[in-house]
């Protein structure tokens, strides 16, 4: 730009005076900006460094202040050079003043001036509820990083990115959602909601954003809302023609169809969409977008009046004019009342030059010229266009976007950036962002398809030579464009980054169209151009990007931090490290901060970089360090020398890392220090090291170092070799080991590890105690050795075998036994280490023979251990083991041998120290010698006896050993030497004879040699001889052996071995019987001990020979073989036969019978016998390594006849339900016997089905030992379990229920739940039972009488006679006896066992009173008192029967207190004098009961005069009184009587009476005739025909009271077993009864929710179907037919009750129903229609509102019928009727089940005829409840109904929605419903289509014929029939039809119809039989 000219400058102080003068024009400022900035402005910076580009605003100077600032620069201006000095000295204000103009938010309140800058956001003047548009850079999984304008950058929580509507359905199980619905580069809308220092750089601050949609759209409404808008939009689901939406905001929602979307695009449920809205539906409070985005990217916002600020959304295109043009950009207004600014980087130009200004003064001079003839509004696009398109500066205006609101200041910024205003995002320069971009936006949500952009990759740190200047803005910076490829970048220069230096006049030192030198510092992603810099110092350096940044480089940085955790340092382009704090020195650092100064500059390393995070080091050494790096694992060659530094000390060796993470590891050999020596004294963590590399494995990451730079090299020929024995010198003892110099011809040191001192873990801790420097080791073993140090063993066990450990896989064979140590245990197994590394691998079940036990349990780590090799996989290197003492027992003695070899040793030296260094002591007693000594102390376990020559030896004498003998103290007594332990320095000894006198023969024969006394005293022994033992002496470690045959020889026994050490073993007793084998007879070798191994442990082991002569013989299934017994157990036998073979003999297979006693009687130990071979063992058993083949001994298998084949195939027999089988006890639990029935099949017998006598239940253990046969009846079968369930009584199995059914191990489904087969139990049977549970009251017991299987005993059934209080004779757990009274069936399929424990069952006489009908008026019974209340009470009199005594009754006198005179239990018995109960009236069809306890008689006579049913006969005429009027009939009480007769309808009038409640009424005198009396059941039917009255005598009369006196009858005993508990004066109904009742206020329609009628037609059709054939089916349905009488009898009997009282009339009455029956919804409903009645609306709802709450939660149906009531109130009475009704719909859904909710209001819609509300409800059913047949069929039946087309297509959305196992029923009865209301054709196509896919479905042609029957087309019905019966079925199907057929036929009379059917069916069965 041109500097200002003189011209220019002398007209300065007149636009000043212009300015002073008021002026109506508005303000025109023709002065640039360039000409009044000084040269040391203010550069613009990237993010919080960038100063601000406000629009200005007000100013907080005076207008006079302002005048006399301006008046100072235009002096300064035409003094030029010469007043640079006084110029200077006012910088500082007049800057201040600037950044006052730039740092402030102006809004549209200005009066009467205008800014000079345009706003702009910095960190400044951010602030939270601000409203920002920026872009997507980053996409993280926790958050995302948007570009915010002014080069800011913003935070958005994942938690931020949308409303919390969405949590559960966008988030995956990873919760790495972001990614789906966000990419970079997507423009998004954001709120501010705070800003944070940021802890790491002082100085900077942290914007956190949302991205909530309801924080945007905060204030909108639908009346704000107008078509064309653009709005934004979540989307909340996908539906199948469309995409629901939401706004944030639960006002209103949206629709986008998917038609109207892009092809491309991609959506997910939470994705943000814009689109256009194009309609509003207020009434539903929708509204349709569309999402074109062509559409989309030309929507301008219209102008509204009234509009806020808070409407404003970022993004949002608005038409706006030019109002002025600003220092730094154009203030533009819109909206109307709206001003706003655009910034010099948001012009419609990318490259403006330095006269931008002009284009818009132009167009601001064009539309002031034609103010009145063009519009006011010009129209600015926030969302650029594609290269080469931008918008043209007409008069019509130019289009903008919203780049920022500010709700504070009213403060908006605008954008005319060409892409921006296109709604898309500017070109990406930034490489990171270009991959993502372009393969994210062209399917993105918020972008649109558009011509390709071209890519402009620019690289941070780039360098472009020639880079044009295309604008130069003084004070500011620099425009440059960069010549990238393929396309120029607009590159912005700040005025700090022009030079190092200061730049006092930029315009001259760079002109427009220069070249620069310039360095890409970073880029805009909102603005699209790039920041750079002219720095010299910027092209210096090595570093200036992360990117440059390379492990190993030294670099010189400045401390800028210091912290606890290190330093923060910087280098000099300003890229930033971190300094941990151990690298900070050599040494650690306490005070850090003393040691670097903040501000320093200081060389350092970099020690890795990885995702920008550096990492330096401040250590000398690796400073200095002139060695190679290490900076990947392909670096470390073999022999490199290099630094690392420590990282971690272990016991096993040190961990060394490198540059750039490269870690290796220097195990302890090479660690160059001395054997046993502690690492961690010697080094830390963090020293630096130099250490050289002894190899490298680059693919598994792994360094092998040492720190011996210059290793010593030994010949191989001084080298010692691996399993080699040497000898050592102890040299140091140290805690862990021991050093040894190894004894060779080089210089070795050797160490032994503690537990390597020993094979027995208790020998090494003490050898390690006595050991001192300067003892000899004369044997140790090489196991390895690493650089100069070897690794030795003193185990014995090792050092025996070492020419057998192996030192590689070669020397390995499979099945072969080694000795190892334990180097690691782990919890799925055991470490074993031979030679070397040489390592193998136990898994914990093949370490251990107890798969219980945990493998640190029974191991220590240096355990001597024998191995198993099971397997060698040379590929892998991996050897596995067995460690289970059955496979790796010792075969000799040498374990007991080295543990006495050891204590010898031991002992030794421990008196090293002494003068007595040898055990001369130990001479004098020799094993088996007599001493002599004295008593010195007697404790509880023994005798100790002092010797006198040896004042520190003493004896001890157990009392076994002490044979009878009381040793007093002082005295002298002489004992046998049967141990010495000298390590304790204590001998045992022993007083019994049989030792004594061996030595006293001995002695007689002293002449003899001892060696040869000695060879006798052992002659005949012979070592691997078995031979028996007597414990003597039971050691920690070993036991003390007599042999009685062999002159009682003593020998020693180890009670461990080398796998058992830790291994709890059997405990021994004194004078306990062993068996042993000899090992070793006394020698030297075994300091004269003779050395056993216990049988017991041995027995497993085989020699090679016997395994040799087992793979040479061979046996096989069905052989006959010669074997020996070896032993008899309770359940089997145990042979032997061949070489080394075993077997055993099952008790079921001796004897061909089912089962004998004692069937091992006549057998004997030793006996040969011959046996047939039956099956080889499962190896898996326990038992398999003795008993490997399963023998059979039954004569019948012996003798040939029957091949062994057959016998075997025939073992999986049949067993059948009541078969009588045989085994023998095995096993006796708490409350099972279990019994095997053969080897394979078991069986179980339960405690309460082995008697019914108590006293034998109570000693069952007693009965049924093991081995004890037993006999019983199969109840049923397991085949899995090869499990019987048997009882031992015979039973029979009633009904069909298991008669025929086979229950088989073959039979797959043969396993039925044991618990709930019952056949064995009927009525009348004696079981034995147990007492569960003592009820409450009189509830009576609970009896177990099975395994699951409870009965329970009423308390009328305890005791034999009527006792008072008789639980007392009963306890909890008592076995008893009883009687089955009862088995009944409940609806949810559960048993109900009625027992009785009273005796005179069994046939005394009864004499408890058990139906009704035995009962009569006074009669006097015995009862207990069941309830008592204020008016009475309630009487037991059976288990079936209860009777009411009044208040009035209870007593001749007055009772006050019922409850204390009666309490609940008491008895009340007839026979009692004073207290006698007598029958009053019985009334059987109410099951009423009414007694007295009054001695007067009047009443009971009174009653039985009144009720004389001989007075009255059938014919006679009698007159009464209508008691109660009922829909199907009348009530009538005969005068003169208490006695009432039922007339039903049929019976009322020869006429047909349609209203029986309008033509009679309660009162009303009839006369009547009685056409039935029933005397037993008092029952009286009458008839009011007027031809009853007339014709008396007429035949036909009594038809119809004849079919209902025949009903009663036959339900009579249903209506008897009513047990209805009487709680109040007023009886109870059945709710079922009363819901029955006649509502009509309410007309509640009960079965609107539960049942529907078509329902009823399939089920009935399928009961005719092949499945309804079955013996199971056929039962199921008579007991659901009886279930269904016996309930439609109960519900009949409450009738009959309700109508015999008369109903509650007033609210009093009521509201004492409804206290004693308060869960009853028929009482509440009757109460609301009394208040509808007398038109207290208000009261019927509270009394709906108490119902609701009083109404127990558990009874779903009672408050359901309830809300149905509601819902009728409310739609009769409710204003407005819809609205209150859904009010109270949208209660109930909270309570009650919605589906059945929503059926009620479709019933009641339905029945009030709201058609238009019955679609809309069911159009919301279909979709909530999609998977409902019945609401599809409603859905149909409503279509039918109104004949309504599209019927087929609810068919086709309901087939989809329904799941397959439904499409029959639904089809079916859509079918059904066509043939009803609709087109039968269309009925017949879809029967017609299931019959081609199911043609034998017997069920559909069924429902098929008879909706074509009711039809009745003649010829269409046989044509069906006929292609029926043609059909190829079972026969029984086929039965079906033809007699279907028949009757069809039958029906029409047509007799040569009925032949010709008859014909076809006799020609069907001829041809089936053929």
């Amino acid at each position: 730009m041109a500097p200002p000219s003189k011209k220019s400058n002398s007209k300065k102080p007149k636009r000043v005076d212009k300015l002073r003068r008021a002026s109506k024009k508005p303000f025109k400022p023709r002065i640039r900006q360039n000409d009044r900035v000084p040269s040391e402005a203010i550069a613009l910076q990237m993010e919080d460094e960038v100063p601000d580009f406000p629009r200005g605003g007000k100013s907080l100077l005076s207008r006079q202040e302002h005048d006399e600032i301006r008046a100072e620069v235009d002096a300064e201006f035409e003094a030029g050079e010469r007043k640079m000095k006084k110029k200077n000295s006012k910088t500082t204000k007049k800057i201040h003043v600037m950044e006052d103009d730039m740092g402030s938010l102006f809004g549209g309140g200005l009066t009467g001036k205008l800014p000079r800058f345009a706003n702009r956001i910095t960190l400044k003047n951010i602030s939270p509820g601000m409203k920002l548009w920026g872009v997507v850079a980053e996409v993280n999984e926790k958050d995302l990083v948007v570009s915010l304008p002014g080069g800011l950058r913003g935070l958005v929580r994942a938690s931020e990115a949308f409303d919390p509507v969405f949590d559960d359905e966008i988030k995956d199980a990873e919760g790495n959602f972001l990614p789906r619905i966000f990419h970079i580069g997507q423009l998004v809308s954001c709120v501010v909601l705070q800003l944070d220092d940021d802890k790491k750089e002082k100085g900077k601050r942290k914007i956190w954003l949302s991205l909530r949609l309801s924080l945007l759209h905060k204030g909108f409404t639908l009346d704000v809302l107008q078509e064309g808008m653009v709005l934004a939009a979540y989307v909340k689901s996908i539906e199948d023609h469309g995409y629901i939406l939401h706004f944030g905001l639960p006002s209103f929602t949206g629709f986008l169809p998917k038609n109207s979307q892009a092809e491309d695009v991609e959506i997910n449920t939470g994705t943000i969409l814009q689109g256009v809205l194009r309609s509003i539906d207020k009434a539903h409070k929708v509204v349709y977008l569309s999402c074109d985005p062509d559409t989309i990217s030309k929507c301008v916002t219209k102008d509204l009046k009234g509009i806020s600020i808070d409407l404003l959304i970022p993004g949002m295109m608005v038409n706006a004019r030019v109002q002025s043009t600003l220092e730094n950009g154009v203030m533009l207004s819109f909206l109307i009342y709206f001003t706003g600014t655009v910034d010099i980087f948001h012009l419609q130009t990318t490259f403006p030059s330095s006269n931008w200004k002009d284009d818009y003064n132009q167009n601001k001079k064009s539309m002031a010229d034609q103010e009145e003839s063009w519009p006011r509004t010009v129209t600015f696009i926030a969302l650029g266009t594609w290269e080469g398109h931008y918008p043209k500066i007409c008069p019509s205006g130019v289009n903008a976007r919203i780049l920022f609101i500010d709700p504070t200041t009213r403060a908006v910024g605008l954008t005319l950036n060409p892409h921006l205003v296109n709604n898309k995002t500017p070109p990406c320069r930034d490489p990171k962002n270009i991959s993502d971009q372009m393969s994210v936006s062209p399917s993105s949500p918020s972008a649109s398809p558009c011509p390709r952009i071209h890519t402009l990759i620019l690289l941070k740190g780039d360098i472009y030579d020639h880079s044009k200047v295309v604008r130069v803005d003084r004070g500011l910076g620099l425009l440059l464009e960069v010549p990238s490829i393929p396309a120029s970048t607009p590159t912005y220069v700040t005025l700090f980054d022009v030079a190092n230096e200061e730049v006092r006049k930029m315009e001259k030192k760079y002109r427009e169209g220069s070249h620069v030198r310039v360095r890409i510092l970073g880029f805009r992603n909102l603005e699209g151009f790039a920041m750079g810099t002219l720095k010299a110092s910027a092209f210096e350096g090595s570093v200036f990007t992360h990117s440059d940044v390379k492990p190993g480089m030294v670099v010189k940085a400045k401390v800028i931090a210091v912290d606890g955790f290190g330093a923060i340092v910087q280098f000099s382009s300003g890229v930033k490290a971190l300094c941990p704090l151990r690298h900070m020195s050599e040494f650690d650092i306490v005070k850090p901060r003393k040691k670097f100064k903040v501000g320093a500059e200081l060389m350092f390393r970099v020690l890795g970089c990885k995702s920008k995070r550096i990492t330096v080091t401040h250590k000398k050494s690796l400073l200095k360090s002139k060695l190679a790096i290490i900076i990947s694992y392909t670096d470390a060659t073999d022999g490199l020398i290099t630094h690392g530094w420590i990282t971690k000390i272990e016991k096993h060796g040190c961990f060394i890392r490198f540059y750039n993470g490269v870690q290796g590891f220097a195990p302890s050999s090479e660690l160059g220090l001395e054997p046993g020596c502690d690492a961690s004294l010697m080094y830390h963590v963090g020293q630096v090291v130099k250490c050289r590399v002894t190899g490298s494995v680059p693919a598994s990451r792994r360094i092998n170092l040492s720190f011996i730079i210059k290793p010593t090299r030994i010949s191989e020929d001084d080298m010692v070799k691996l399993g080699s024995v040497v000898r050592g010198t102890v040299d140091r003892v140290t805690p862990h080991a021991i050093i040894v110099n190894v004894t060779a011809k080089c210089c070795l040191k050797g160490s032994i590890s503690t537990e390597h001192l020993a094979d027995h873990q208790g020998h090494a801790a003490l050898m390690k105690a006595t050991i001192k420097p300067g003892y000899e080791f004369d044997q140790l073993l090489v196991l390895d050795v690493e650089g100069n140090n070897v690794i030795l063993s003193a185990k014995y066990s090792l050092i025996n075998s070492a020419q057998q450990l192996p030192l590689d896989l070669t020397q390995i064979r499979p099945n072969s036994v080694v000795h190892g140590y334990i180097c690691n245990i782990i919890e799925t197994g055991c470490f074993v280490r031979f030679l070397g590394r040489l390592t193998g691998f136990s898994p914990r079940h093949k370490a251990m023979d107890d798969q219980r036990a945990v493998p640190s349990e029974s191991f220590y780590i240096g355990q001597s251990v024998r191995s198993n090799i099971l397997d060698v996989n040379s590929e892998t290197g991996r050897i596995t083991l067995s460690l289970k003492q059955s496979h790796c027992l010792s075969t000799d003695a040498s374990f007991i041998q080295e543990y006495f070899l050891l204590e010898e040793k031991i002992a030794k030296l421990q008196l090293s120290d002494s003068k007595d260094s040898e055990l001369k002591w130990a001479e004098g007693f020799n094993i088996g010698t007599v001493v002599e000594g004295k008593v010195c102390d007697a404790k509880d376990f023994g005798v100790v006896i002092c010797f006198e020559k040896y004042n520190d030896v003493f004896g001890f004498i157990t009392h076994y050993q002490s044979n009878g003998t009381k040793a007093e103290r002082g005295s002298t007594v002489q004992a046998v030497v049967l141990d010495v332990a000298k390590t304790e320095r204590l001998v045992d000894l022993s007083l019994k004879a049989e030792f004594l006198d061996r030595q006293k023969e001995e002695s007689s024969n002293s002449q003899t040699g001892k060696k040869k006394r000695r060879r006798e005293a052992f002659k005949g022994l012979q070592p691997q001889q078995t031979v028996n033992a007597i414990v003597e002496i039971v050691k920690e470690n070993y036991l003390v052996l007599s042999l009685p045959e062999y002159n009682y020889a003593i020998g020693y026994a180890s009670v461990f071995d080398y796998n058992t050490q830790k291994v709890p073993q059997k405990q021994f007793l004194h004078g306990q019987n062993v068996t042993a084998i000899v090992m070793a007879l006394p020698s030297p070798s075994t300091f004269g001990r003779l050395l056993l191994v216990l049988k017991s442990v041995s027995e497993a082991t085989e020699t090679s020979c016997s395994k040799r002569a087992k793979k040479k013989s061979s046996y096989n299934v069905g052989s006959l073989v010669q074997a020996e017994i070896t032993d008899i157990k309770p359940l089997e036998l145990r042979l032997k036969f061949g070489i080394g073979f075993h077997g055993r003999v099952h008790i079921t297979e001796v004897s061909d019978e089912n089962v004998i006693e004692n069937p091992f009687s006549n057998f004997r130990i030793g006996q040969t016998l011959s046996a047939r071979i039956m099956a080889k063992a499962n190896k898996s058993e326990n038992n398999s390594k003795h008993h490997q083949w399963e023998l059979s001994i039954k004569p019948e298998l012996l003798t040939g006849s029957i091949e062994v084949e057959n016998k075997l195939a025939d073992a999986e027999f049949r067993i059948s339900t009541r078969q009588r089988v045989a085994g023998y006890v095995y096993k006796v639990e708490n409350e099972w016997i279990w019994l095997t029935i053969s080897r394979h099949i078991k069986g179980q017998l339960f405690i309460l089905d082995t008697s019914c006598e108590p006293n034998e239940l109570q000693e069952f253990r007693k009965r049924f030992e093991v081995g004890k046969a037993v006999s019983g009846y199969v109840l049923s079968a397991n085949k899995e379990k090869k499990l019987l369930r048997m009882v031992l009584r015979q039973f029979s199995v009633s009904d069909g229920m298991l008669n025929s059914k086979v229950l088989s191990l073959d039979d797959q489904h043969s396993n039925p739940p044991i618990e709930n087969l019952i056949p064995h139990i009927h009525e009348g049977d004696i079981l034995g039972g147990r007492i569960s549970k003592i009820l409450p009251g009189v509830g009576g017991l609970l009896v177990q009488i099975g395994p699951h299987l409870y009965g329970k005993v009423h308390f009328t059934e305890l005791e034999v006679s009527w006792v008072s209080d008789p639980l007392s004779s009963y306890h909890e757990g008592q076995f008893v006896k009883c009687k089955v009274l009862e088995i009944s069936h409940s609806e949810k399929g559960t048993i109900h066992v009625d027992l009785s424990l009273r005796s005179s069952l069994n046939g005394m006489h009864n004499n408890r009173v058990e139906k009704i009908d035995n009962l009569h008026p006074n009669l006097l019974v015995q009862g207990y008192v069941k309830n008592v209340t204020s008016k009475g009470c309630f009487i037991m009199l059976s288990r079936k029967l209860d009777a009411r005594i009044l208040l009035a009754n209870l007593s001749d006198g007055y009772v006050e207190k019922p409850e204390r005179e009666f309490p609940v239990g008491k008895l009340v018995s007839g026979s009692d004098e004073n207290l006698k109960c007598r029958v009053l009236s019985v009334e059987p069809l109410s099951q009423r009961i009414e007694v007295t306890l009054k001695t007067s008689s009047a009443t009971s006579v009174m009653n039985s005069r009144a009720n004389d049913f001989s007075s009255i006969l059938v014919g006679d005429i009698i007159s009464g009184t209508i008691k109660r009027v009922e829909s199907f009939g009348l009530f009538i009480t005969i005068n003169e009587t208490n006695m009432v007769g039922l007339c039903h309808k049929s019976e009322l009038s020869d006429d047909l009476i349609t209203n029986i409640e309008t033509k009679y009424k309660v009162g009303d005198r009839v006369t009547a005739k009685i056409l039935k009396v029933d005397e037993e059941r008092h029952r009286i039917s009458l008839g009011m025909k007027n031809s009853y009255i007339k014709e008396p005598t007429q035949e036909n009369g009594f038809d119809d009271g004849t079919q209902l006196s025949t009903f009663l009858e036959n339900n009579s005993h249903e209506i008897q077993n009513l047990d209805i508990e009487y709680e109040d004066e007023e009886y109870p109904v059945l709710s079922q009864a009363e819901s029955r009742a006649s509502i009509l206020p309410l007309e509640v329609d009960f079965d609107d929710v539960d049942h529907s009628h078509l329902d009823d037609t399939v089920s009935q059709n399928q009961i005719l179907t092949n499945e309804a054939n079955t013996v199971d089916e056929k039962n199921k349905r008579q007991a659901k037919k009886k279930a269904k009488e016996k309930k439609e009898q109960e519900i009949r009997a409450a009738e009959e009750r309700l109508m015999q009282n008369d109903a509650p009339r007033t609210a009093d009455e009521f509201e004492k129903l409804v206290r004693g029956s308060p869960n009853s919804s028929f009482l509440w409903i009757k109460y609301m229609a009394l208040m509808l009645s007398l038109a207290d609306i208000e009261k019927a709802r509270s009394i709906a509102e108490r119902a609701l709450r009083t109404i127990n939660i558990r009874e779903e149906s009672e408050k359901l019928n309830i809300w149905t009531a509601y819902f009728n109130l409310e739609n009769e009475y409710g204003n407005p009727r819809e609205e209150a009704v859904m009010k109270v719909f949208q209660r109930a859904l909270q309570y009650c089940d919605p589906k059945k909710v929503h059926l009620a209001l479709l019933g009641m819609c339905e029945r009030t005829e709201q058609h238009k509300l019955a679609d809309e409800l069911l159009e919301k059913m279909t979709k909530k409840f999609k998977h409902s047949c019945k609401v599809w069929l409603r859905r149909i039946q409503l279509f039918l109904k109104q004949h309504q087309d599209g019927v087929q297509s609810v068919i086709n959305r309901a087939l989809l929605c329904l799941p397959r196992h439904k499409h029959i029923k639904f089809i079916t009865q859509t079918a059904i419903l066509e043939f009803k209301s609709g087109v039968p054709d269309r009925g017949r196509s879809m029967f017609e289509g299931m019959l081609r896919e199911y043609p034998k479905r017997t069920d559909l042609w069924s429902v098929y014929l008879d909706q074509e029957i009711r039809l009745g087309d003649v010829d269409i019905i046989r044509a069906l029939f006929e292609r029926a019966i043609n059909l190829s079925l079972e026969p029984r199907k086929m039965k079906f039809l033809f007699k279907k057929y028949l009757e069809y036929e039958k029906s029409q009379g047509d007799e040569e119809r009925i032949e010709s059917v008859k014909r076809k069916a006799l020609e069907y069965a001829n041809s089936t039989l053929a």
